[in-house]
């Protein structure tokens, strides 16, 4: 995840496209970024008739596949080589789940895409992501092999479902050096036809439960959101955030309030101007499917406004809150379930 990085970016598309960086890491030189200037209607998922609707059904996530993922990618994915072993590993997991994994190279890195056909062509496509690469020096299980894993999750559990819209998933190279990956993907005009939502998975293995370790963004109202949730404990990290921008609203609340009490707080975030004035919600690769007019959703546990462990070798499997972590898959799942078949 990056941290206020790209200043030039906000000035250089009218309002803006912003990205994550450690504290201490600047860009010396800001990447060319392809932004559609052209004007937009804002695009919401296409409701499909209601007898879809009937036909729902929310798959469980298995919490020891999950667990298992985490135990397979933890370790430094910085490096070139460190990287091709990841991406061996995802496009394995992939294939034997029935998919067609396809490697999507650009300057510097590599994405991975695979996707499963719905039934319904005109129905569009609902896209899950995270990023797989990480800083120097941190193994990061956190940052970002969790979202890794639950993007996993969501692929075998719909691999073989029939739905209305096409699942594509993709894996993204590169977010550690301002968001890349996702900068080339949203790029390629092609990637973004009939696209009709895309949640994207960044950090979703921390809590904490001291009060106040839990910090939130300078600039944003949150206390309205965090009550509509029913956080009773709002210093404390133990929900999990889902962040969308104010014009796509009803892909937001398809992350509805769980009535199982095993699952985690969703704190729902409308973010109004695509971020220009709360920049620090602009923290991954979500951001660039908004300034593309694409409805995105990032769901994360904070970062490093929760966790003392972000960018640091201390992010280990030591530090994953499981609970969290299998609850925030759950959420996620049925989310995904949820739209496509057009909830």
């Amino acid at each position: 995840m990056k941290n206020l990085i790209w200043l030039a970016i906000l000035i250089l598309v009218a309002v803006g496209v912003a990205g994550w960086g450690s504290h201490s890491w600047y860009p010396s030189v800001v990447p060319e970024v392809k932004v559609d200037r052209t004007v937009h209607i804002s695009r919401n998922p296409t409701p499909l008739d209601s007898s879809y609707q009937q036909q729902l059904e929310l798959p469980q996530v298995d919490s020891e596949r999950l667990w298992g993922h985490l135990e397979a990618l933890a370790g430094e994915r910085y490096e070139d080589g460190d990287r091709d072993r990841t991406r061996n590993y995802l496009s394995q997991q992939l294939q034997e789940m029935g998919f067609s994994p396809v490697l999507q190279p650009f300057d510097g890195g590599v994405n991975l895409f695979a996707e499963r056909k719905g039934t319904d062509p005109k129905a569009g496509n609902i896209l899950v992501a995270a990023h797989y690469d990480t800083v120097l020096r941190s193994p990061g299980v956190d940052d970002n092999a969790t979202g890794v894993a639950v993007v996993l999750e969501v692929a075998r559990l719909f691999a073989s479902k029939s739905t209305p819209r096409t699942l594509q998933v993709v894996l993204f190279d590169r977010e550690e050096l301002g968001l890349l990956g996702s900068l080339a993907f949203t790029g390629n005009k092609s990637h973004l036809k009939d696209l009709q939502g895309v949640i994207v998975l960044d950090m979703v293995g921390y809590a904490c439960r001291t009060p106040g370790c839990q910090k939130y963004p300078e600039g944003l109202a949150y206390s309205q959101f965090l009550e509509s949730a029913g956080v009773k404990s709002p210093d404390k990290g133990e929900f999990i955030a889902v962040v969308g921008d104010a014009e796509h609203l009803p892909l937001l609340n398809t992350f509805s309030k769980s009535v199982n009490t095993d699952l985690p707080a969703v704190v729902k975030i409308p973010v109004p101007l695509k971020g220009v004035l709360t920049p620090d919600v602009l923290r991954s690769d979500h951001a660039p499917f908004w300034y593309q007019g694409v409805g995105a959703v990032l769901v994360t546990d904070t970062a490093n406004l929760r966790s003392p462990h972000y960018h640091q070798p201390t992010d280990s499997l030591a530090t994953i809150d499981r609970p969290l972590f299998t609850g925030t898959a759950q959420v996620v799942v049925n989310a995904t379930a949820k739209l496509l078949v057009g909830g």
